[in-house]
């Protein structure tokens, strides 16, 4: 296998390769090894200048889709985050910002019928963390329309509008809140006790106040991303996070085996703050100031499915998020929820419900971004 079609393609504030699922060897082992050999991992020194990765936690991804298997739905979508400096693609999560672009992409590649039709609405079964959602994509002589005036804070550019709904079923393969409680105190060692909302919502989360850590929540990279001793603390608390949710067995092998889940985010109070782009944003245009990781570094923007979880942990009463909102939280719906994160603002609701046994259950969220196709053809692999 020295080529494979491909196409590349920006989601929200990320860019990810996209294949067929049916071009990719069977055996995921040998399956991994192709993807990371065309993304360009590992790379010891950090810039995949050897591969289509971007050598940052938001375009070193990649997407597998198929025809769906599930009833009601059009394609399957799975995600991979691929690990700059080891071998590791871990499939363990979503990705909200490239769940935008899987509606465009299934036009692209041939997977949905657009055949007289302005817009389709793709119904995609997201295989990672079985889920169901739809993407409205609005259409021109049978191909998806890319320009438009839509701006997403962390897009240079405007680009027309894609709808996504995220929407939870009866049968959610995993609890909204895996230890039960809405508010948990993790013990972490050389940390200490860190009270947070452990979720699994768009994505496995936790959340803490920033305070918890020293954060303000106006946090840049560079405060961030060189200090190691203060990335080292995030993770000890991700990796704790992840053993109490259930998702691995412990810290050591959370660290090892999982970086892309659970993710870490801090919330604090809204606040004035400059972006990243030198833009002032105004306490009163936000609701809350939050920063999450993402593979062991602080995001340039704010995750799709970071922003579903702080949108669905807000309707809970009483959680860490809620209750640093500038505005009532906790109600069982957040509509919309205005978050302030390092590149601009985003905005996002979503709703929650009791399930049948009286525990809290996502509903849906709603969050609009946008995609563009960037490259398509063959990626190529050395002989």
């Amino acid at each position: 296998m020295n080529r494979i079609p491909a196409w590349y393609m920006r989601g929200g504030t990320s860019k990810g390769v996209f294949f067929l699922a049916s071009d990719l060897p069977d055996d995921p082992v040998q399956r991994d090894a192709v993807l990371l050999r065309v993304i360009g991992s590992p790379d010891p020194y950090g810039k995949h200048s050897d591969g289509m990765g971007g050598a940052t936690s938001s375009t070193s991804k990649v997407v597998l889709l198929s025809p769906s298997k599930r009833p009601g739905c059009d394609v399957d979508y799975l995600f991979g985050a691929v690990s700059i400096e080891a071998p590791l693609i871990d499939w363990s999560g979503n990705c909200g910002n490239l769940s935008a672009a899987v509606g465009p992409a299934a036009v692209h590649m041939g997977l949905v019928d657009t055949k007289g039709q302005d817009a389709v609405l793709v119904h995609i079964w997201q295989q990672n963390i079985s889920q169901h959602i739809t993407s409205r994509v609005r259409l021109r002589a049978g191909l998806p329309i890319e320009t438009g005036t839509f701006q997403e804070d962390g897009v240079a550019f405007g680009s027309a509008e894609i709808e996504l709904a995220f929407i939870e079923g009866e049968d959610a393969s995993t609890a909204l809140l895996p230890t039960g409680n809405v508010v948990d105190i993790l013990e972490v060692p050389g940390v200490g006790p860190i009270e947070c909302t452990l979720i699994t919502a768009g994505n496995p989360t936790l959340f803490i106040d920033a305070a918890a850590l020293g954060f303000t929540g106006k946090e840049s990279q560079q405060d961030v991303n060189g200090n190691a001793a203060l990335l080292a603390r995030c993770e000890a608390v991700r990796a704790h996070a992840a053993v109490a949710m259930g998702l691995a067995m412990t810290a050591e092998r959370a660290t090892q085996e999982r970086p892309a889940t659970p993710k870490l985010s801090w919330v604090a109070p809204a606040d004035s703050y400059v972006t990243s782009a030198g833009v002032t944003v105004d306490k009163s245009e936000i609701d809350v100031l939050a920063r999450i990781l993402s593979m062991g570094k602080l995001h340039h923007a704010f995750t799709g499915t970071g922003a579903i979880a702080l949108a669905v942990a807000a309707a809970l009463p009483g959680s860490v998020v809620a209750r640093n909102l500038r505005r009532a939280g906790g109600s069982g719906e957040s509509t919309p929820i205005r978050i302030g994160h390092l590149s601009g603002k985003l905005s996002i609701g979503a709703t929650v419900r009791r399930d049948g046994e009286g525990r809290w259950a996502m509903d849906k969220a709603i969050l609009s971004r946008s995609a563009r196709l960037i490259m398509s053809g063959w990626v190529h692999l050395p002989s």
